[in-house]
């Protein structure tokens, strides 16, 4: 069918793969005839791509998926996502939402909506978990520089307090040949670095008899790719030989991102996570020995059930002797369905923001104290396509976040910048030193 004339709006909430796949559906309307447009505007069809990690994400997408029936009452709306997969008869009683998608039929959407007439009712498209098999690519383009590439999806860990692995099934992927195939399409797209999402992309190969190891040093070959970087991996997942070839690659960033979740032994143990943290802080040790300038960030979940004061104590001690950049820290949020919920002594609410907030500022003193390490050196920056025409800004390599005088002629150029000062919104200043020929 021919859409040509009619527009489409997309709200992305969550996780690096969800942006990679929201992308990925838009490119799809786009070709059978939408325009795209903001998510504010006047649209014919909505889709959110929502989250259900936390409870706030779920009262988000409620809120997102409401506000697009205000904004166009005559609209069609889709609701896809984890929080569609999960809670799909919820979602089913708001008054306006056309459709609820589930993860094995997402990219089958232009497919479901048919003539995009509005139903008389909710119209449901959700597998049960085990029904969701099917494995599709994706990759962002055209909304920011840098592109979320999916490689994997799904996962095998049913970790207590989570939610995923019913949400997107079991861990999978396509091959190694195929997924290279992606990157090298997002080259052609002018894109000059990829980041490496999935639910869980360590257990990369489990579908196809590869490894995420074999992955990553395919990916270093494609020619015309500046940067890879690779999004969050477990720890025990980490292995010596990726953190040896990282240190020898120019393409691969040293930039790491570990979910450690608490670095309570006693807690890990309640949360069923696969390691100890005495594995976490070998990676640690591992990478700054190969990698002394490397970024580290680490995910904490502060007030799970089970943790008790005690237990939160040795977790906050552990992780403030960790050589690591960056704390991503979130209060324990109740899933349905989910183990945890049998676990004691619940932690009060107010206690959980507590000890969030005294890790955010165990953050901030870590981030600034790595920021400053690195004060008066050069750094190759690759700038971002900016709305905010108050300055240019990018990453290096290490994944510091770096302004400098704005100019149009910058976006998606690797820069040689010296590293000035820290800024008072906690950037870095950066002074141009030389283009790069790239």
């Amino acid at each position: 069918m021919d859409f040509k004339g009619k527009k489409a709006a997309f709200y992305t909430l969550g996780c690096k793969l969800n942006f990679s796949e929201t992308s990925s559906i838009a490119h799809k309307f786009e070709d059978a005839g939408f325009q795209r447009v903001a998510f504010k505007e006047k649209a014919d069809v909505y889709i959110v791509n929502s989250c259900t990690v936390t409870a706030e994400g779920d009262k988000k997408s409620r809120n997102i998926i409401r506000g697009a029936i205000r904004n166009n009452p005559g609209s069609v709306v889709i609701v896809t996502g984890c929080y569609a997969q999960l809670q799909p008869d919820m979602l089913s009683k708001i008054e306006g939402l056309d459709y609820v998608i589930g993860s094995e039929d997402k990219f089958r959407m232009i497919e479901l909506i048919g003539d995009l007439s509005k139903p008389e009712k909710t119209i449901v498209h959700v597998q049960e978990p085990k029904r969701i098999q099917s494995y599709f690519h994706a990759f962002s383009y055209g909304d920011r520089t840098r592109s979320f590439l999916k490689v994997q999806d799904g996962c095998d860990y049913f970790c207590t307090y989570c939610a995923i692995p019913f949400a997107r099934g079991r861990s999978r992927n396509d091959t190694i040949a195929n997924t290279v195939r992606e990157a090298e399409k997002a080259v052609v797209k002018g894109i000059k670095e990829v980041i490496l999402t999935g639910v869980n992309i360590g257990d990369f190969g489990k579908s196809t008899g590869e490894t995420f190891f074999d992955l990553v040093k395919a990916l270093d070959e494609v020619d015309g790719l500046h940067r890879i970087r690779i999004s969050s991996i477990e720890p025990n997942l980490l292995t010596d030989d990726i953190i040896e070839f990282v240190s020898r690659s120019e393409k691969v960033m040293p930039h790491f991102h570990l979910p450690l979740q608490s670095g309570s032994n006693e807690v890990l143990k309640l949360m069923k996570r696969k390691y100890r943290r005495e594995v976490f802080a070998g990676r640690v040790q591992k990478i700054k020995a190969e990698m002394p300038h490397a970024f580290i960030g680490v995910d904490l979940i502060a007030g799970t059930n089970g943790e008790t004061e005690e237990f939160f104590l040795d977790s906050y001690n552990f992780i403030r002797e960790q050589e690591v950049s960056e704390l991503h820290a979130f209060p324990y949020s109740e899933r349905p369905g989910t183990r945890a919920l049998s676990i004691t002594p619940v932690v009060p609410v107010d206690v959980r923001k507590q000890r969030v907030q005294k890790l955010i500022n165990l953050s901030e003193k870590k981030l600034r104290h790595f920021y400053e390490a690195h004060l008066g050196t050069e750094q190759i920056v690759l700038f971002e396509d900016m709305k905010d025409k108050n300055s240019s800004s990018g990453f290096t390599e290490n994944y510091i976040r770096v302004e400098t005088a704005y100019s149009p002629e910058l976006a998606n150029q690797l820069r040689r910048v010296r590293l000035e000062e820290i800024l008072s919104n906690g950037h870095v200043k950066g002074i141009l030193v030389e283009l790069l020929n790239c």
